[in-house]
């Protein structure tokens, strides 16, 4: 069993979270019927993503047998044969895009657009420098429309630009990584893993930092949303978001350990502080009748 939910990356599927987010903007988070229907949202994304690293595992597996940390995975190890994946993969694309399918059209047509993205991505997209991080970052984009429409929740243009931008600054610090063991063990994990540099990357990763920054301050500050959520100390938030950013840039720069953007956001604890704090000051401002 531990095999194969190694296979399907549980661990990953809290990426999907996002499709949480404009309900948690919204102010209907906690409603019975928006966790009715994003619960289920939640999965069929999850079974879907997880198909797509499956075929992404597979066309990598001579790669990742060569590489000091991928070598482990289960069909680089040989701990899953190829057909029983496949099988699994086939359930996992089934099951969930019959979720989505029974949830929402517009839901299950962004469901669609993921999937044949990401299927682009590993037959040969992720070859393309630059392109490789832009589609990595339209899959965290496309989980957070595909959470707006299941609930039909309008969302702002502020809202899509850092959930974008947040996730560009991951999907780069993580071609730090790549770099990093190209350079160490000779080891090229990523065929666009040349078409980087440290320079090129430390000035991405530090221009997007900036301009995240700047992005959410104006999303807290902008008339539109303090309206909407009737508050005009949506700003004080800032303070955990830059916070947060700063020591992730700590962790990618300084500390060279941008391995794995999920471990690193479930597991330092300077960040899951900074991210409880921010969660907890937008759940006062939002969530209650309690004036900062």
């Amino acid at each position: 069993m531990k095999p194969l939910l190694s296979l399907i990356r549980v661990k990953q599927w809290v990426k999907n979270l996002f499709l949480f987010i404009p309900a948690f903007f919204a102010g209907i988070l906690f409603d019975s019927n928006t966790l009715m229907l994003l619960v289920p949202g939640f999965f069929s994304f999850s079974f879907v993503a997880s198909a797509i690293y499956i075929l992404n595992d597979f066309r990598d597996i001579e790669a990742d047998r060569n590489h000091p940390k991928k070598k482990s995975r289960p069909l680089a190890a040989g701990t899953v044969s190829i057909p029983v994946a496949f099988v699994v993969l086939g359930i996992l694309l089934v099951t969930g895009f019959s979720i989505g399918y029974l949830l929402s059209l517009n839901y299950f047509f962004v469901l669609c657009i993921y999937f044949s993205l990401n299927l682009g991505y590993s037959l040969g997209l992720k070859n393309i420098s630059i392109l490789d991080i832009l589609i990595v970052a339209s899959g965290f984009l496309l989980r957070t429309i595909a959470g707006g429409l299941i609930l039909n929740v309008p969302m702002t243009n502020w809202l899509l630009i850092m959930v974008f931008l947040l996730a560009l600054f991951m999907a780069l610090a993580k071609r730090l990584d790549d770099f990093i063991v190209n350079e160490q063990d000779g080891v090229i994990s990523r065929k666009t893993v040349k078409h980087y540099n440290l320079n090129f990357i430390h000035s991405g990763i530090t221009m997007l930092a900036g301009i995240i920054t700047v992005s959410y301050i104006m999303y807290t500050i902008s008339d539109d949303v303090k309206a909407r959520m009737h508050s005009e100390h949506l700003y004080f938030t800032s303070i955990f978001v830059v916070a947060g950013i700063l020591r992730y840039l700590q962790i990618t720069l300084v500390e060279m350990n941008s391995g794995s953007p999920t471990k690193i956001l479930l597991t330092d604890k300077f960040i899951l502080i900074t991210l409880a704090g921010w969660v907890l000051s937008f759940f006062i401002i939002i969530y209650s009748n309690t004036v900062l």
